[in-house]
């Protein structure tokens, strides 16, 4: 279990925890016969301290159905939503969720129903090589919860996973405009390496993005532009590696240009 479920399951069970459960004996057929609402979710419980998440996740959903208006039916959503979530059926665990916020948008409970949606989409984030809308969608719920609810527990671990699902964007635009400019298509590949640098400009690629920039400029000849994009470059980020290739670059292919250059000063 990763160190985000790890996180997720502690605050779940802290939070949602109750004290009291009824003692009564609970027969191990599966059938969804009606019982008391005590009964039904002490049975999804267990199971999920089974770890038998799809299992104790549909649990969790016949408490909300046969007693859809006691306060266990509200909790039942919330572990709904997290047995699904650990069970990987992440799906599942947005429409608990949002479920469970259609109801009781003021509760007390709602930032974790937020959290719940966007660690849900943040878990479906692919490889830079597919399609990103689903990181753009784990960005929009992580920002969400953090406008909602800027002091609560799940914003300091949703503010850190928007740093990295901006920089897998910037690491999707990185990898098309690599592919533009080994094909010799060099203002496509400009363009994308210009929206790294404008829209992410605090992620790790940027100082890859300033040094394919001084690639593309002198391959389609203009050399001031290389220069300008190698100052930026050794400005903001003098001791990287792309700074020192992209000086001997420009030192190679426009020597012109070289002395204009700013000095360096890391290797």
């Amino acid at each position: 279990m990763s160190k985000s479920r790890v996180l997720v399951s502690a605050l779940a069970l802290t939070a949602l925890a109750l004290t009291g459960c009824a003692g009564n004996k609970v027969k191990k057929d599966r059938a969804y016969i009606a019982r008391d609402v005590e009964t039904l979710y002490r049975v999804a419980r267990e199971t999920l301290d089974k770890r038998q998440y799809k299992l104790a996740a549909a649990q969790f959903d016949e408490v909300e159905r046969q007693h859809p208006y006691s306060v266990w039916a509200r909790r039942a959503q919330l572990m709904s939503a997290f047995s699904y979530y650990v069970a990987g059926e992440y799906t599942e665990a947005i429409g608990s969720a949002q479920r469970f916020l259609s109801l009781h948008p003021g509760s007390r409970e709602a930032p974790y129903a937020y959290y719940m949606i966007a660690v849900s989409h943040y878990e479906q984030i692919s490889g830079v090589e597919r399609d990103q809308r689903t990181t753009q969608q784990a960005l929009d719920a992580l920002g969400e919860l953090i406008r909602r609810y800027p002091a609560s527990a799940y914003a300091a671990d949703a503010r850190l996973k928007i740093d990295l699902a901006r920089d897998h964007l910037a690491g999707k635009e990185m990898a098309i405009g690599r592919f533009y400019e080994n094909q010799a298509l060099y203002l496509a590949a400009v363009s994308r390496y210009r929206t790294v640098i404008d829209r992410y400009e605090t992620t790790s690629h940027v100082p890859e993005a300033l040094f394919r920039l001084v690639e593309c400029y002198l391959a389609i000849g203009i050399p001031e532009e290389a220069r300008k994009a190698a100052s930026v470059l050794g400005n903001n980020y003098p001791g990287s590696k792309w700074y020192d290739r992209g000086y001997k670059l420009l030192a190679d292919k426009a020597p012109k240009f070289g002395p204009d250059a700013p000095a360096r000063t890391g290797a």
